[in-house]
């Protein structure tokens, strides 16, 4: 199909993109400069080594510094072991099967470490992602095949060539604790016979919508369901919630977050609790005793101590398949008894899982996920559950050339055109002051948001009103380029003394500890760098430095706060805004707000869009625009 071809294509484009932007990275850099680019490990102590099935040895690894940088490693990562005595020598690669904090374990294909990793310092480099391509590579080829409608019943009903049906006879559905329009979805998607969508703008319960919906589909056929998203941290909240519904939920691969909770739901916590296990560590015990006496014989030895040594690796070998087989029985008998199984859109393909198929497949954050990779647990469903906004942030795509050529366009996107009818939008919100609210609700959900009673009116103490834009045309804040990005340094000024002003009023009302929630938000990176410097030396700031985040608006996706202050950055004389005309990402940054947001830009350069000039006429209606020029004397 012309369809697929075109998405391999799409697809190549970008592979081709991200591998040249990791050697852009990698190549003639160091492991400290890896490092910085949340690509190494380095360096890195080993905390101990076991055997595996087939020849490989997992090697437990932990950083002993620089424990703050973020970093790329993660479960089912490809990555290499290496000593800083010679990289391109000494190194050695395998596959992380486990990373929590800052420890991983890394499985490496070979029955002993080398000599090499006994001295020097030790450091992990991700490779590059050759695994997840190949995977989405994969689905989009089963996809394309001339029979793949007889196999998948989706690819028609996905590609847009026919429509989704409904149970029309269906009794209505008992759900607690859900406003109209959350119920209204969890009736679709139970009615759905093979495809379902969930749009979700921003603070209107989507994950509890979908908690409700899977356990009403759990309810009404007992027929085991796939959960999954494309960022481990959207899974994690959804195992979560699942669990807490009483649901029995397997949870695929290595939660982002490191708790009690989610790890118990872990496939590795489940399999150590098994009836079984006590077999398994008895037999591990004794390969891991053949192979220590085979590791005492020294390399200058004669034939028969070559024979005896040969002799002891094929004894723990058998052991070892043993506890394959043991293992593989366990891992059965818990994906049978699973009820609900989660996991990312590619580990929806670990090993442990590829096999498996499901009645239901629910997708949520789909308006992030590139296509190909709905494809990989699309293929493995009768029916599809797509839930996330597409007016909020789109995934992110390193080429340009194949966002432009139609890579940036979601399967949630594409099938919302399709088929109106299959779309449940989520009315009611319960995070913003109706006054916030307003605008994103006219620009992007045709107004049809709601605030619900308990926020529509909430604000801070002290009658602050919940939203202003203050404009600094003609104050002469102009931007700066810093290499590939653009700062203003004067509006951060500007924008952290407003709010110092703000701290001011609300002192009276609040101690440091229980101030408000405050998010600053920038759409460029460098802009970040100048708040987050210049926050250190506003002396009225000081107190509450713990309750304020600077990050930009790809960071707080997800997120809410009590304020939202945004920096718009861009002023100049030409009306260049940049990416600020993906007003999607606005959308985000906006609506972050619970009960007071306040954006500093200059009028003269964003008005040029639309969006803006729009958002400053609804300002203006709301009594909510300030000039810059009226706070001189700050």
């Amino acid at each position: 199909m012309d369809y697929f071809k075109k998405q391999l294509e799409l697809l190549g484009t970008e592979r081709e993109e991200d591998r040249q932007s990791y050697l852009k990275l990698t190549q003639s850099s160091s492991a400290a400069q890896r490092r910085a680019n949340g690509l190494c490990w380095y360096p890195v102590a080993i905390r101990g080594t076991e055997p595996a099935k087939g020849d490989y040895l997992v090697v437990e690894l932990e950083r002993t510094t620089h424990t703050d940088i973020a970093h790329q490693l993660r479960f089912g990562a490809s990555a290499v072991l290496f000593s800083n005595h010679d990289p391109q020598q000494d190194r050695i690669e395998g596959v992380v099967s486990y990373q929590g904090g800052n420890r991983l374990k890394l499985s490496l294909r070979t029955e002993e470490l080398p000599d090499w990793a006994r001295d020097g310092k030790l450091g992990v480099d991700v490779l590059f992602d050759e695994n997840s391509y190949e995977e989405m590579q994969q689905a989009l080829k089963l996809a394309a095949k001339p029979d793949a409608e007889k196999e998948y019943k989706l690819v028609p009903v996905l590609t847009g060539n026919r429509a989704p049906t409904f149970d029309t006879t269906l009794a209505p559905i008992a759900t607690r604790g859900l406003n109209s329009s959350q119920q209204e979805a969890v009736q679709k998607i139970v009615a759905a016979n093979d495809l379902a969508i969930v749009h979700g703008p921003p603070g209107t319960g989507k994950t509890t919508t979908l908690v409700q919906a899977i356990k009403a589909l759990w309810q009404q056929d007992h027929k085991q369901i796939l959960v999954v998203a494309p960022s481990n941290t959207a899974v994690d909240l959804l195992s979560e919630k699942l669990a807490d519904e009483g649901l029995n939920v397997l949870r695929v691969g290595n939660p982002a977050r490191v708790s009690e909770k989610l790890m118990s739901l872990t496939l590795d916590h489940k399999m150590t609790a098994h009836s079984h296990m006590k077999e398994i560590r008895n037999l591990k015990k004794q390969a891991n005793a053949y192979r220590d006496m085979a590791h005492k014989y020294k390399r200058n030895f004669g034939k028969a101590e070559r024979e005896q040594r040969k002799a002891l690796f094929d004894e723990a070998h058998k052991i070892l398949k043993e506890v394959g087989n043991t293992e593989q029985y366990i891992i059965d008998d818990l994906l049978a008894r699973a009820q609900v199984i989660t996991a990312t859109l590619v580990g929806a393909n670990h090993y442990t899982v590829r096999h498996l198929k499901y009645h239901t497949v629910v997708i949520d954050e789909a308006g992030q996920a590139l296509e190909p990779a709905c494809w990989i647990p699309a293929l493995k469903a009768q029916k599809l559950v797509l839930a996330g906004d597409h007016c909020q942030l789109p995934p992110t795509i390193k080429s340009q050339e194949a966002a432009r050529n139609g890579f940036s366009t979601t399967l949630l996107e594409k099938c919302v055109q399709y088929y109106p009818e299959a779309v449940s939008l989520l009315q009611e919100q319960y995070r913003m002051h109706e006054t916030i609210m307003g605008y994103p609700s006219a620009t992007f959900y045709e107004n049809k948001l709601q605030a619900n009673v308990a926020v529509a009116q909430h604000s801070l103490a002290g009658q602050e009103p919940p939203l202003a834009f203050v404009d600094t045309a003609g104050c002469g804040y102009d931007e700066k380029q810093e290499g590939t990005s653009t700062t203003n340094p004067e509006e951060a000024a500007f924008l952290l003394r407003h709010l110092a002003l703000l701290a001011g009023n609300l002192a009276p009302h609040y101690t440091p500890e229980t101030f408000p929630s405050v998010a600053i938000i920038a759409p460029y990176k460098e802009q970040i760098r100048v708040l987050k410097e210049q926050l250190e030396h506003v002396p009225a700031l000081q107190p509450y430095l713990a309750r304020i985040s600077v990050n930009t608006v790809d960071s707080f996706q997800g997120q809410e706060r009590d304020i939202v202050y945004i920096s718009m950055t861009r002023s100049n004389t030409d009306g260049i805004i940049g990416f600020l005309s993906d007003i999607r990402r606005m959308n985000v940054a906006m609506t972050r707000a619970r009960k007071k947001l306040v954006i500093v830009g200059d009028s003269a350069t964003l008005c040029q869009h639309p969006f803006y000039a729009g958002f400053m006429q609804y300002t203006e209606a709301q009594n909510a625009y300030q000039s810059a020029w009226e706070y001189a004397d700050l």
